[in-house]
């Protein structure tokens, strides 16, 4: 079965690299431009991890998250936040509320999967 995984960025760009980043993978990348869509996709979709930008128009991925994690049906949802700041305080303050990892932009894209792959498991698509 498939892993769903949503990408939630304002760039398309990004977006774009996450959806590269798993072609090889057998996953399905969902994708939503910000926290609102991101949230409404996560409660349609109940995908098995979000990979979550902070800095957004419309809904931040702070607020997204919060709201994520007040949900009962979708608190349980592993979230690896994206993140152009890699201060010591904004490092923790994110871990505070229940990310799974972070990851600091610009990355590679064997960084993204190594880090998705510390909370989900990756398959290769098969030949």
């Amino acid at each position: 079965m498939s892993l769903k995984i949503l990408s939630v960025d304002d760039s398309k760009t990004i977006r774009m690299i996450v959806k590269r980043t798993f072609a090889p993978f057998d996953a399905t990348i969902l994708e939503a431009c910000n926290g609102e869509e991101g949230l409404a996709a996560a409660a349609a979709e109940k995908p098995d991890l979000i990979v979550l930008d902070i800095t957004m128009p419309v809904m931040d991925g702070v607020t997204m998250l919060t709201k994520l994690k007040e949900n009962a049906d979708l608190k349980g949802i592993p979230v690896i936040m994206l993140t152009a700041e890699s201060g010591r305080e904004n490092v923790a303050f994110i871990a505070k509320l229940g990310v799974r990892d972070y990851l600091v932009k610009p990355f590679k894209d064997e960084q993204l999967i190594e880090k998705v792959n510390r909370v989900i498991l990756l398959q290769k698509k098969a030949a």
